[in-house]
């Protein structure tokens, strides 16, 4: 049998599957959660550890993720994160579902089955239909990675660091049809600082997330989260769009800390390309190469010689990248297509006395 073929078998639901197979504990309220990626592996370590306490009045009933994918460079079909985290935690695999759309009438059957008291998401990376949101008895609840109603939708991190913001935050709402816009239960908030990047604060948000949830599970079972919920003020509503692979090239036409933002927002996918001529006044020769620009900063000193406007220098270890309004970015770390990350320095050695002219 095909091996992807098994793989999806044995993480995909069954809608065949008996109600004997995936009845809950009649003991305790059965909880469903949603999360795909690494990020959202925290959320659950935290909902099982909390189910495992003696005085827990729920367990985790039922995993939702997204499909079997292509991961480590597209050699293998591998089930998410979260599937493969649950499946080492020894969640029986026909209580792992991975359905194409929440909306499937097979995998709604099998969920209706289970008759969870909650639903909770985390970067699950679906959109959930009514015929889903009407199932859990206290609706679905959603980690969310910003301070609501400000960046709503699928990048808030990235977007928040790609607009330069000092403080942001993570919210517990309740979620509905509309995007991300489902009444706050809690939230807290943080101060940024202008050097970490999107896959940093997204594992920060969400584990401060995860805590808010074990936090308001008691109120959310019992109803009172409801009445304490806070409606979001949609008039404050900002979109955080899912980033598009072509957004990853850098224009060193603006201003410096556009491009720097733009790096820490990036980092991890679709990261930030620049392309650079290298030159050889010996032999005449030129190269083009692009790098992907790994760690940056804004450049305290912008002085710029007259005709150098054009090329990269090098400074007490950082590639100098002359910017729009006569500013300059310092990138530290670089990476050529199918090679390590290096550090500044050592690309400026690699090329061995030829200039750096920026594209």
């Amino acid at each position: 049998m095909n091996s992807a073929l098994m793989l999806r078998r044995f993480i995909c639901v069954n809608a065949s599957a008996t109600l004997s197979s995936v009845a809950p504990s009649p003991k305790k309220k059965p909880l469903i959660f949603l999360g795909s990626p690494q990020v959202s592996v925290t959320v659950l370590e935290a909902l099982f550890d909390a189910s495992s306490a003696p005085n827990s009045s729920f367990e985790v009933a039922g995993i939702v993720t997204q499909p079997p994918a292509r991961r480590d460079r597209g050699r293998k079909v591998l089930p998410s994160p979260v599937a493969q985290y649950a499946l080492e935690k020894g969640l029986p695999s026909d209580l792992i579902f991975s359905p194409e759309k929440a909306g499937d009438e097979a995998f709604l059957s099998t969920l209706r089955d289970l008759q969870p008291e909650l639903c909770v998401t985390a970067a699950y990376g679906n959109i959930l239909p009514t015929k889903f949101l009407n199932i859990p008895v206290h609706g679905t609840v959603n980690i969310h990675p910003s301070s609501l109603p400000l960046y709503r939708g699928a990048a808030p991190v990235q977007r928040a660091l790609q607009d330069g913001v000092q403080e942001t935050g993570v919210s517990l709402a309740f979620t509905v049809r509309k995007l991300d816009a489902g009444a706050v239960i809690a939230y807290k908030r943080f101060q940024v600082d202008d050097q970490i990047k999107a896959p940093e604060l997204l594992s920060l948000l969400f584990s401060e997330g995860s805590k808010l949830l074990i936090r308001e599970l008691p109120s959310i079972f019992d109803g009172s989260a409801k009445l304490k919920a806070v409606p979001q003020d949609d008039s404050k509503a900002t979109l955080a769009p899912k980033i598009a692979p072509d957004e990853a090239w850098l224009s060193f036409d603006q201003e410096a800390f556009i491009l720097h933002n733009k790096v820490r927002a990036f980092a991890g996918w679709p990261g930030t390309r620049a392309k650079v001529l290298v030159l050889d006044d010996k032999s005449g020769q030129q190269n083009e190469l692009e790098l992907k620009i790994i760690t940056t900063r804004i450049c305290q000193s912008t002085e710029v010689l007259n005709g150098e406007q054009d090329y990269v220098t090098f400074k007490k270890g950082s590639l100098v990248f002359p910017c729009g309004g006569g500013t300059a970015l310092e990138v530290l770390e670089v990476q050529l297509p199918g090679k390590k990350a290096i550090d500044a320095t050592a690309f400026w050695n690699g090329l061995r006395g030829q200039k750096l002219k920026k594209l």
